[in-house]
């Protein structure tokens, strides 16, 4: 349907994550590496709204800096959806973002996954959650986590995915100011990539760790210093490619005395644990 009822959604959210453990365990011929992960939804999150089009455009309304509007993952990922529904509907896309770029956090591939879950329904294009991830599969290993929409234990590529019960729980994040591609971690010669499998009954922080981590710290020093400095506070470890750290704290007040004594050099904030994605059923 070309003209469905509804013309724009406005400040939807696309909720961060971290990563608690990520282990590689190999590497398919094709260069992806196999991982098994535990993500986890908090509350920090960008804002989009979405406005139709009806001359079939995407465009991105607002500046992203160090992002062209075309390499976008939202421009990226409503394209494929045009693509693979026929829709001949376009969108205006406004980007708001509060999730720190090149920080382990996952914020590209959330931005893309709302845009997703928005467009199917804006547009009325009717694809169910299964073949929604598997589209985002195609622009990003973290996508179907976020279209999935609840912790997971996650395996291959990061796209095999089971559910994870999880308490909850208040964080400090810690950005040590460095943006850190993630190819760049993963295409290092020193990167562990041979991590014994577990099974998701194993899965404990106490036992687990960020395998990207040394990689990250030995490339950064400033992540290596913030680790250093979080670690004195509480357990800490990098998110993800990095440079992001967390740490589990006990209440929020012990969040806000960490933050306050955090040195002026890095910004820190503290978050804490969502149950599943605020647009969970809207597919």
């Amino acid at each position: 349907m070309d003209r469905p009822a509804l013309t724009r959604l406005d400040d939807c959210p696309a909720p961060a994550k971290l990563n608690l453990f990520l282990h590689v365990v190999g590497r398919r011929p094709d260069g992806y590496h196999l991982l098994q992960s535990a993500f986890r939804l908090i509350e920090l999150a960008d804002s989009l709204s979405f406005g139709i089009r009806h001359d079939g455009l995407l465009r991105r309304t607002n500046i992203v800096e160090g992002v062209p509007e075309r390499d976008d993952l939202v421009v990226r990922a409503g394209a494929l959806l045009q693509a693979e529904t026929g829709c001949r509907l376009g969108a205006d896309i406004r980007v708001d973002k509060r999730i720190p770029m090149g920080a382990g956090l996952g914020g590209g591939s959330s931005d893309a996954a709302t845009t997703l879950l928005a467009l199917n329904r804006l547009w009325q294009t009717g694809l169910d959650r299964k073949t929604l991830a598997s589209l985002g599969l195609r622009l990003g290993a973290d996508i179907p986590f976020f279209i999935f929409g609840r912790d997971a234990f996650a395996q291959g590529i990061g796209e095999d995915l089971q559910p994870l019960v999880l308490e909850p729980a208040f964080y400090v994040l810690l950005s040590p100011g460095v943006s850190i591609p993630t190819r760049e971690i993963f295409a290092a010669k020193e990167l562990t990539r041979d991590s014994e499998a577990i099974k998701i009954t194993d899965f404990a922080m106490s036992t687990c760790r960020n395998d990207l981590q040394p990689v990250a710290c030995s490339r950064y020093p400033a992540v290596q210093d913030a680790i250093d400095w979080l670690s004195q506070q509480a357990p800490a470890r990098m998110t993800g490619s990095g440079s992001c750290i967390f740490a589990q704290v006990a209440s929020e007040s012990e969040a806000s005395r960490i933050i306050e004594h955090c040195p002026s050099k890095w910004r820190a904030w503290k978050t804490r644990s969502i149950s599943c994605h605020p647009l969970l059923d809207w597919v």
